[in-house]
């Protein structure tokens, strides 16, 4: 069976916006599409409005809302693979009722499906915050299967993502986690397409993988181990593919064809760069995104909404380059080296 790979997308920054920590964001729409129609003329699918567009870390609903619509546009224009995120970050942080919760989600909702995107049922911190257990997420996500139009992927984000999410599934405990959402799962298979699971433990994703129903899908959402857990089945909805986009596309063809030598080394070499652009603290990675987004030419300022350019070091960002450089994912060294001197220049 052929591998689905989505590419969890950025968004670029308008270099001339008031991008600062608490601002509205300013987007660069024309190099923010730009790059969607990069992916899919690699072939990738797109994952947009993830938290790798900076979701809950300076991409407000209104911009969140843009993002779709113009995503959903340029998708139907060209026949590309879309999913978008829907959660409830609109919704001001603390405690809320299950009651509004659902209705937050039912909004977001009709936000994707107007825009003819796929739907990815996002964790919310929201849901995190205000459940009392493993009933409180399986009344609200039965809910919303439920009334959906068409299969969901569902959305497991570890805390290391986003330590508001912790306990996620109603239980500290990964195991009876494990356990609530197989349930919700196998409750309504009909309505989910697969769960994105970003736990960063392998040993886990395969486990949960093998108790799936039938027909339900293991998004691996794993950037430390990706080649070896779609090697072993998961398909793919990763941030890492928008940093290694062409050689993500490469070995995915290579997977296709039988060729699973070729995948792994084609995708092998990539796995240094990815442990260090999402190494500790891992919520900081879009950080990386970002600016190997900048060396390679896709944008022209090393700009983030939210201001979050500024949360890596220089050294980080030095030794993504060098790393960037060893395994051939920078498509015109010449300007990504003069890119990042111009950053280091005093």
């Amino acid at each position: 069976m052929s591998k689905t790979f989505y590419a969890a997308a950025h968004v670029v920054a308008d270099p001339r916006g008031d991008n600062g920590e608490g601002k509205p964001a300013v987007v660069d729409w024309d190099a923010t599409m730009r790059f969607r129609h990069h992916l899919w003329s690699l072939g990738l699918g797109i994952a947009d409005a993830m938290d790798t567009a900076q979701r809950g870390m300076g991409l407000d609903w209104a911009a969140t809302q843009e993002l779709i619509r113009r995503s959903g546009a340029e998708a139907r224009a060209v026949n590309g693979l879309l999913a978008c995120g829907a959660g409830t970050d609109h919704l001001a942080p603390g405690t809320h009722s299950l009651d509004a919760i659902e209705r937050a989600y039912r909004e977001q909702l009709e936000v994707v499906q107007d825009a003819g995107a796929r739907v990815i049922l996002m964790a919310s911190r929201a849901l995190a915050a205000s459940a009392h257990g493993p009933a409180d997420y399986a009344r609200i996500y039965g809910t919303l299967l439920t009334e959906v139009d068409q299969p969901v992927i569902l959305h497991w984000l570890g805390d290391m993502f986003d330590p508001a999410l912790a306990g996620y599934w109603g239980d500290s405990d990964l195991d009876r986690a494990a356990d609530a959402v197989l349930e919700i799962i196998h409750q309504h298979a009909a309505k989910v397409d697969g769960i994105k699971v970003s736990l960063l433990d392998a040993d886990r994703e395969i486990a949960l993988r093998a108790k799936l129903p039938d027909g339900v899908r293991l998004y691996t959402g794993d950037d430390f181990n990706y080649p070896s857990l779609i090697e072993s089945g998961s398909h793919a909805l990763l941030g890492i593919f928008d940093a290694i986009a062409v050689p993500a596309a490469a070995a995915r063809q290579a997977l296709d064809a039988g060729d699973t030598a070729k995948f792994r080394e084609i995708l092998d070499p990539t796995v240094p760069l990815a442990r260090h652009i999402f190494a500790t603290p891992t919520y900081h990675y879009k950080t990386g995104i970002v600016f190997l987004a900048w060396l390679n030419g896709h944008q022209e300022e090393f700009r983030m909404v939210g201001g979050q350019e500024h949360s890596r070091s220089l050294d980080h960002l030095i030794e993504l380059h060098r790393l960037a450089a060893e395994c051939g994912v920078l498509s015109d060294p010449e300007l990504a080296a003069a890119r990042l001197a111009s950053l280091v220049a005093p």
